[in-house]
């Protein structure tokens, strides 16, 4: 009691002011600042977490996945696919994805059922329970300390023994609250580390959620795609599409030489539109040029559609060339096309454009000059479609060159005045196709659907044909299977390219593109299973190579100059050998009108 009372005395020393905190250690002090925000922290980042769950809190498994939104998306599905036949490739994939999004939705519960034990109902008791004990005791241990304070005040104004019983009584009980809220404090201190757990808890429950949920979409997408096919592709984020594709990824994925829209689009042309006025100059319908495009990003183009609108065609072509990431003549050689163009004399010009030419990538080069071969028979009439090579460049130019600008639209640049310059490069290289491409371009028409009434005409005066030179009429059975099988009358040919797809580091000769004609795929026995019990004679020349075409007997003259149908005259006869062209297998004659 003396040992109470003198230090009651040494705390009662004159103009001195103390409050609770004046009587813990420096450490517990420290402590004492972070309990407050601990509460805080933890009641606040409770509640937003709450809010983060999808299910209510307190259900179980079964019951939290009847309302999660992912739940509702399967059972959709399930329903949706009710509706779709068996061999439907959305049916297939809504099964795959309702069971997906299930297991998703399952995942999720399970989640959050452990989020709500492991992190929400701890922080939840580290707010509502713990640490406002401490804080309770933390206001018991200020009321006693202001309690003392009066007592000492009372006793140093001489108020009588009563004063010192209360001082004594004051001080005792101020003695227990302190003993009472420095453990509370201890206490605290030493389970910090574990509340701060409670956050990397929730951390590592997301970490392995999404880890669990990502591994199963990644292996079950993958098996998706592998069985599940579209219009007979594969399903993928870039199946069909070539627009806007860079030129290398196209030509790679689609096993070409040439992109498929400059050969479509420069078949359809030479088709009929050849002789259209204004060809590039023209718009066509915004409408018709977005389907056509559509349709060759989807690969499947009917020619009978569009050959009717060579306008569409061509802005559908020009479309092509304008949205290539890279222009087909690339950005690294703008300058150098700009330089080669400015030479004054002609020989110093062509030369230039030469080695400008050659340091083209292998790909660039292949279809800038299939494409400059074509524009050059196109300017061959300009007398009749208006288009000469520097029209044609005026209008084509900007979509083939343009330089590298950051954050500008090519489209800018082609109404600016630096498109003019291209113009000087485009034009000698149509006018002097011939020169500069020195392969030659077999620009063969392939079948074009719409003209029965030709192809008819044509197989008419095959069979005519062949019974004045063999005896043998097309419809007899030897010949109905070929017949059947030739772009004249039966299935659509496939192209197919006699040389693989270049790579960019691939420098060797510069052979022109040929594309071989074949029928579609038949059920037309082999040529030699075919020709059983015919005279081994008739084996000879194109009908043994080009399925389809018209046998030759082996002793017929290497020039056939009078082996063409009586459906072609003499002179479009003597035409088609004067042009290379095969007179077994000719190409229809222009209709007339």
């Amino acid at each position: 009691m003396l040992k109470q009372f003198s230090l009651l005395k040494q705390f009662g020393s004159a103009g001195k002011s103390q409050d609770a905190t004046d009587l813990l250690s420096e450490n517990l002090v420290l402590v004492e600042q972070r309990v407050e925000p601990a509460r805080r922290a933890a009641q606040i980042i409770h509640k937003r977490l709450a809010g983060c769950l999808q299910s209510q809190q307190g259900l179980d498994v079964n019951r939290r996945m009847k309302k999660l939104p992912l739940m509702l998306l399967s059972v959709g599905m399930a329903e949706s696919l009710k509706d779709f036949d068996g061999d439907s490739p959305i049916r297939k994939v809504l099964e795959m994805s309702c069971y997906m999004q299930s297991f998703l939705a399952k995942s999720l519960a399970d989640f959050e059922m452990q989020l709500e034990k492991e992190v929400l109902e701890p922080l939840n008791n580290l707010s509502e329970e713990d640490l406002p004990e401490i804080l309770k005791n933390r206001k018991q241990f200020a009321k006693l300390t202001t309690d003392w304070h009066n007592a000492r005040n009372r006793f140093q104004s001489g108020s009588g023994p009563q004063a010192k019983q209360d001082i004594e009584e004051a001080w005792r009980r101020l003695e227990n609250s302190k003993d009472q809220y420095s453990a509370d404090l201890y206490c605290f201190a030493s389970k910090e580390d574990d509340y701060a757990c409670y956050f990397i808890r929730l951390l590592d429950l997301q970490a392995e959620y999404h880890k669990i949920c990502l591994g199963f979409l990644e292996r079950n997408i993958s098996e998706l795609k592998k069985s599940c096919t579209l219009t007979g592709t594969t399903l993928s984020s870039s199946s069909g599409k070539v627009y806007g594709v860079p030129l290398l990824s196209h030509l790679l994925d689609s096993g070409e030489q040439i992109a498929m829209p400059i050969l479509d689009c420069v078949h359809m042309l030479l088709d009929r539109g050849m002789e259209e006025e204004g060809l590039f100059r023209v718009a066509a319908a915004a409408s018709v040029v977005k389907q056509l495009k559509s349709s060759l990003d989807d690969g499947h183009t009917d020619y009978s559609e569009f050959t009717s609108d060579p306008h569409a065609v061509a802005g559908a072509l020009k479309s092509y060339l304008r949205e290539l990431p890279e222009p087909l003549m690339t950005f690294d050689l703008y300058s150098d096309w700009l330089a080669a163009a400015g030479e004054k004399e002609e020989p110093d010009r062509l030369g230039r454009l030469k080695e400008v030419l050659r340091k083209l990538p292998q790909e660039n080069y292949d279809n800038l000059r299939y494409l400059v071969q074509f524009l050059s028979r196109l300017s061959e009439q300009q007398a009749i479609n208006r288009m000469s090579p520097r029209n044609i460049a005026i209008v084509l130019g900007p979509n083939l060159l343009w330089p590298r600008v950051e954050g500008e639209d090519p489209l800018l640049y082609m109404a600016s005045a630096s498109s003019v310059q291209v113009i000087t490069v485009i034009e000698p290289l149509i006018q002097y196709a011939g020169s500069l491409f020195p392969e030659v371009e077999d620009f063969r028409l392939f079948d074009s659907p719409g003209s029965p009434d030709l192809s008819e005409s044509l197989l008419q005066g095959l069979d005519s044909w062949m019974v004045n030179v063999h005896g043998t009429s097309l419809s007899s059975p030897l010949l109905h299977t070929h017949s059947s099988s030739t772009f004249l009358g039966g299935a659509q040919p496939t192209r197919v390219h006699s040389r693989p797809i270049p790579t960019p580091s691939h420098r060797g000769h510069r052979a022109p593109t040929s594309c071989k004609i074949f029928p579609a795929a038949t059920t037309t026995p082999h040529p030699e299973e075919e020709r059983e019990g015919e005279p081994p004679s008739l084996w000879h020349g194109h009908a043994h190579s080009c399925p389809g075409s018209v046998p030759v007997p082996a002793g017929s003259p290497q020039d056939h100059t009078l082996l063409y149908p009586p459906g072609l005259s003499d002179q479009q006869g003597q035409e088609q050998k004067a042009c290379g062209q095969s007179p077994h297998f000719p190409p229809p004659p222009p209709l007339t009108q």
